[in-house]
């Protein structure tokens, strides 16, 4: 059975008021707290350092946003679409998405500490030389995403689809993906060293080390 990894959940206060994302331009640094935005869509924002702190987002479309070096703390996306943003170098703790989309993300060289992605279609984002702790995603599709060099630490993936991701130059030792669904992976024998698999995904991997399975 694979064993859950626990993430502290993003600390929301109770009493959150709905607030307009425009708000943020009222601060003299970019920053949004303390409030709920629902039902919006967001279209061209290039924020730099932009600041995310005790927020949820619920039903919002993020289109075409660049958010490079966010800092986001306590944060809900719920049924969100973050297709192809930028949260590149990014700061992303007590962060939670829960049935969202996020194909082609950008998460590349950011730092993920209690991330949790439940349900979530995550397709072919890159998270290329980001730090992951205590990230789990559950029932989540990472079709061709891309984990190259990134440094694991706790991070579960349970019941998701891994069909063509690349963990190239990252090591899966103690990471446990025995109940994920796929037909190929880019992945060295180096990288795979304790790695959790199931039997017929143990089997599939004796390819690489020239084995051949009789019946």
């Amino acid at each position: 059975m694979t064993k859950k990894i626990k993430t502290e959940l993003p600390k929301i206060p109770a009493d959150l008021e709905k607030v307009s994302f425009q708000d943020i331009y009222y601060e003299e640094d970019p920053q949004l707290l303390n409030g709920m935005v629902i039902d919006t869509e967001i279209y061209d924002e290039r924020l730099d350092r932009v600041i995310f702190s005790k927020v949820i987002f619920k039903n919002v479309t993020f289109s075409n946003t660049d958010f490079n070096k966010i800092d986001m703390t306590d944060v809900i996306f719920e049924n969100c679409n973050l297709s192809n943003s930028r949260l590149c170098e990014g700061i992303i703790h007590r962060v939670a998405f829960k049935d969202c989309k996020l194909l082609g993300v950008d998460f590349s060289n950011a730092n993920l500490g209690n991330v949790s992605f439940e349900k979530c279609d995550v397709g072919l984002s890159n998270f290329a030389d980001a730090r992951l702790r205590q990230v789990s995603f559950n029932n989540a599709s990472l079709r061709s995403a891309i984990f190259f060099a990134c440094k694991f630490n706790k991070v579960n993936f349970s019941y998701c689809d891994i069909n063509g991701v690349d963990f190239t130059q990252t090591i899966l030792k103690g990471i446990d993906i025995s109940t994920c669904t796929y037909e190929q992976l880019n992945v060295t024998l180096e990288s795979l060293r304790g790695c959790e698999v199931s039997p017929n995904q143990a089997i599939g991997f004796s390819k690489l080390l020239g084995l051949n399975v009789k019946y």
